[in-house]
């Protein structure tokens, strides 16, 4: 009377018994809803990956940027010395 499906659980005809298969189709909802949740996970996770890069990156230009202003000074202020040296001589 019971037959096994490829997904190694047991179902029933629907004649014989109406609430097994109901059952048997909410573990089966389950199932679909437990792997969509787990797909929902990894893109969730992923995403945060994705962001945690980005910030990353911004904190690094961030600190170029830092890197080339100081530098920026340190040359104009060699350039300053240079032609107030020149103008003393």
């Amino acid at each position: 009377m019971f037959q096994i499906d490829n997904n190694n659980y047991t179902t029933a005809p629907t004649s014989l018994n109406p609430y097994i298969m109901r059952k048997l189709n909410n573990i089966d909802e389950a199932k679909l809803m437990k792997e969509e949740r787990n797909d929902w996970a990894k893109m969730y996770h992923k995403t945060l990956k994705g962001l945690e890069m980005i910030i990353d990156m911004q904190r690094q230009v961030k600190d170029m940027m830092k890197i080339a202003a100081e530098t920026n000074m340190m040359i104009m202020e060699i350039e300053d010395t240079i032609l107030k040296a020149s103008t003393n001589n």
